[in-house]
């Protein structure tokens, strides 16, 4: 059993040449907690604020929407669109920063999976390709998803332009770097999956062209703000939101999934596991894992995602070389002050689907959090 006080998750590290006091990270939660215009809230600030006082090095915020157009993908997200944003954003980064964690945001565009954008009422994907399954009712959906108008190539700039706003705004709002959000079958990972991306252009066919818009994405930002002291991370996935099957043609695809985002200049790669726990999503086709290959093809330090609440596996995932750092969603949800919690030796709260119900917002947490403490 893992001695809890000298958890391998404790060690300091450094990411994309960031130091961070541990390798435990707070992994972005969609939390519908904004304002109607995406103007984050002081409510917000005490989420994100808690989880850098209770330990955490690193704090990846909610993905984010990044343009006026398609992107966003609920009513109640935030956005790092306009000023009010970024001014909004500053104290919440402040109070990260205080608690001694460094921020990130993740900037999100939802394309065909959008439920509630307050900008336009149609979807945008690469295909015209109604996505799988049902929208998410703890996120304000309902109902099958509409079919997304295929983007032009006007379109696909518009976006790529949001992404470098977005970056610039979250720059200037105080955060240590971003995370391109290309997984969970959100726009970049609707382009990189084959049965959402028909296209015949240079955006569709072989693997290598799919995940070139995540890529033109990454060289887009550094393009833009070559400052080697701002993180530009990569989100992956193999499962969805709407699709917790898919996995990727095998660890070819994968080695040029990766190559191209190294190539392109990602700093990290931040490998999800969407509601299933890291080792169901991990293993590739030759037996090796999609985290320790992208180590081993890249070079660049990796985040895993997916059940490292469960702190053995967390040690052995660290201490077998399948990632430098970890990254918690409901873990973190129950337990904000985790790394404090298994610094001390004391037990972590077990997380509780209610604090997701009926939506996914901060209230909904704080009152979960009041009641197993009554």
């Amino acid at each position: 059993m893992t001695n809890l006080a000298a958890h391998p998750a404790l060690e300091p590290t450094t990411l994309a040449g960031a130091k961070l006091a541990n390798r435990l990270a707070v992994a972005p939660m969609t939390r519908v907690s904004a304002g109607e215009d995406g103007t984050p809230t002081e409510a917000m600030a005490r989420y994100y604020s808690a989880f850098a006082s209770g330990g955490f090095g690193l704090v990846i915020t909610e993905g984010t929407y990044t343009d006026d157009q398609y992107s966003q993908g609920y009513f109640f997200q935030p956005g790092i669109v306009s000023e009010s944003h970024v001014e909004a954003w500053k104290p919440i980064v402040e109070s990260i920063h205080a608690g001694g964690a460094r921020a990130v945001m993740q900037l999100m565009h939802a394309g065909a999976l959008s439920q509630g954008n307050r900008y336009r009422t149609d979807t945008a994907g690469p295909s015209a390709v109604p996505p799988k399954g049902q929208m998410m009712p703890e996120y304000g959906g309902s109902g099958e998803w509409p079919t997304p108008h295929a983007m032009s190539d006007d379109d696909i700039e518009t976006a790529v332009q949001g992404f470098v706003s977005a970056a610039e705004n979250a720059r200037r709002a105080g955060f240590d770097g971003v995370e391109v959000h290309a997984a969970n079958g959100y726009l970049l990972d609707q382009f990189l999956t084959d049965y959402t991306n028909l296209r015949t252009d240079p955006y569709g066919g072989p693997v290598a062209n799919r995940i070139r818009l995540t890529a033109q994405v990454v060289e887009a930002i550094r393009a833009h703000i070559p400052d080697e002291d701002f993180i530009v991370g990569v989100r992956l996935s193999q499962t969805k939101v709407n699709d917790f099957q898919y996995r990727w043609a095998g660890s070819n695809d994968a080695r040029v999934v990766f190559s191209s985002l190294a190539d392109a200049g990602a700093g990290y790669l931040h490998i999800a596991s969407e509601g299933r726990d890291w080792i169901e999503t991990a293993r590739l086709d030759d037996g090796d894992t999609i985290t320790a290959l992208a180590k081993k093809v890249t070079g660049l330090p990796v985040i895993a995602n997916g059940g490292m609440h469960d702190l053995q596996q967390a040690a052995q995932l660290l201490e077998g070389g399948h990632a430098d750092v970890l990254s918690l969603g409901r873990g973190a949800l129950a337990n904000p002050d985790l790394p404090n919690r298994v610094a001390g030796g004391h037990e972590l709260e077990s997380f509780d689907h209610a604090m997701l119900q009926p939506r996914a917002s901060l209230d909904n947490a704080e009152e979960w959090r009041r009641n197993i403490s009554a």
